[in-house]
């Protein structure tokens, strides 16, 4: 679907952003009574590059020609992830309470896929593909380079928390956005994109 034909303002696109693009809100937080449990940190396995903690300050998706900043969201009242606000849609926001990109554990990035003046830094991200790269400078001027692995789309009462969440297994990094079909205003889109990738190497900024 074409999702920046429909434009949104003022209250409806602040509902999309609650409701439509963060799964852990409507969808993982009030469907399932999933919320975000970093608590299961483990000695790295040595067979994986694992960086020490460091803020992310960038982003960049060189197959969607996607580069913006990041700043650190928290928890909302319900203890879901907030959303970023709606004058900063063309930024990502790095969940600050889970690991950092790079660090042993899932680092979770969130970004909105459209707003009311049109697309936003996610409306492509349904498309991109296995193998692709996702480059995360950190304030350390570390450059933690991501390969994915898959790219899944669940309805907002189906989300995998356990794989989102409690993956332990390596550094790993998730990008989430909604997606699916529109519901209409107050509800926003039926489903979450959740791209799933790897750390696989590093470098200076």
């Amino acid at each position: 679907m074409t999702v920046h034909s429909r434009r949104l303002a003022g209250p409806i696109a602040v509902a999309l952003f609650l409701a439509g693009v963060f799964a852990v809100g409507a969808g993982l937080g009030w469907a399932t009574g999933v919320f975000p449990d970093f608590s299961r940190n483990e000695p790295p396995p040595l067979a994986f590059p694992v960086l020490d903690p460091s803020p992310p300050t960038r982003l960049a998706i060189p197959s969607l020609d996607v580069r913006v900043p990041v700043f650190a969201v928290g928890l909302a009242r319900d203890g879901s992830i907030a959303a970023p606000p709606a004058d900063r849609h063309r930024e990502a926001g790095w969940y600050q309470g889970g690991p950092s990109p790079g660090q042993f554990g899932p680092a979770i990035i969130v970004g909105h896929v459209d707003a009311r003046d049109g697309p936003s830094i996610f409306h492509d991200l349904a498309g991109i593909r296995p193998g692709a790269t996702i480059e995360v400078t950190r304030s350390d001027r570390t450059v933690a380079v991501f390969r994915v692995g898959s790219i899944e789309r669940f309805g907002k009462a189906a989300l995998p928390g356990d794989r989102v969440y409690g993956d332990y297994s390596r550094p790993a990094l998730r990008l989430i956005t909604c997606g699916g079909r529109w519901l209409g205003s107050g509800r926003g889109y039926a489903d979450n994109v959740i791209v799933f990738a790897d750390l696989v190497d590093s470098r200076k900024a």
